[in-house]
């Protein structure tokens, strides 16, 4: 008896993914083709830009700072024992570019993006908005999710510029001004180890997150049941959902690049 509910609850729990999956996927294409078909809704994605990247931009700096400067704190800790300091700025600047820019600013963006757009969404869907949209001829997917997707797709990237920088310049101030090591040094270590490829993968990558985040987000907001309750469950599931996926998503990109 035990064997057959542990087989009923695996198998509602695959089909509950496969569900999840499936919708996700017919989302992704309906968003797809609704991109590339007039009208152009500019001012919505401009709105959207804002409230996706200008707003973050504190979250986003304070995270890219400390990271850069803790990486550099422990680099040159462990690099030490090598004699090796020098090259301080190189790890640092290539974890930055390839790897912690783009997913720090990822899972960063998701906590505060994904779960508003899911509430958004989520609330205008218990109070029957989307309804209404429906009933005024007007496509919701086209009015309220492009815009969304378009200018995380957009943004990502260009949150992951200045996440890198600055994460740089935090590594630079600990290792060169608290630490000691030769400025000179740390710059033209991390100058001539540092490759346009390096920086390229990670503005992919975050382009990838920036759609994971905006369809996930929707999606959840988009299909929400159940009231208040359905809202907050809603918004939960999105944060949690986006975040495994950027992790999940990051490795298979790194897998193929690299």
């Amino acid at each position: 008896m035990k064997i057959l509910l542990l087989f009923h609850y695996v198998g509602l729990r695959v089909i509950n993914f496969l569900n999840e999956a499936g919708g996700l996927f017919i989302l992704f294409l309906r968003v797809i083709l609704l991109s590339f078909r007039p009208p152009f809704r500019v001012k919505h994605i401009i709105s959207q830009m804002e409230e996706v990247g200008v707003n973050s931009l504190p979250v986003v700096l304070i995270t890219a700072v400390f990271t850069g400067m803790v990486l550099a704190l422990q680099t040159y800790t462990g690099f030490r024992r090598f004699n090796a300091e020098s090259l301080v700025g190189t790890v640092v600047a290539l974890s930055m570019t390839r790897e912690l820019g783009p997913v720090l600013t990822g899972l960063m963006v998701s906590g505060r993006v994904g779960s508003s757009m899911a509430a958004e969404l989520g609330t205008m869907r218990v109070t029957e908005q989307i309804d209404a949209l429906i009933t005024l001829a007007t496509n919701p997917v086209k009015y309220l999710i492009v815009p969304r997707f378009v200018a995380s797709l957009i943004i990502l990237p260009l949150l992951t510029v200045i996440a890198d920088i600055l994460g740089i310049i935090g590594g630079y101030f600990i290792s060169v001004i608290i630490l000691g090591s030769n400025s000179t040094t740390y710059i033209k270590r991390t100058i001539d180890y540092l490759e346009l490829n390096d920086i390229y993968s990670g503005l992919f990558k975050a382009s990838i997150f920036g759609m994971i985040i905006a369809l996930v987000g929707c999606y959840h907001g988009f299909y929400t049941t159940g009231g208040a309750e359905g809202v907050g469950k809603a918004t939960t599931k999105a944060v949690v959902i986006a975040s495994l996926l950027i992790l999940i998503s990051n490795y298979f990109i790194t897998a193929a690049l690299f």
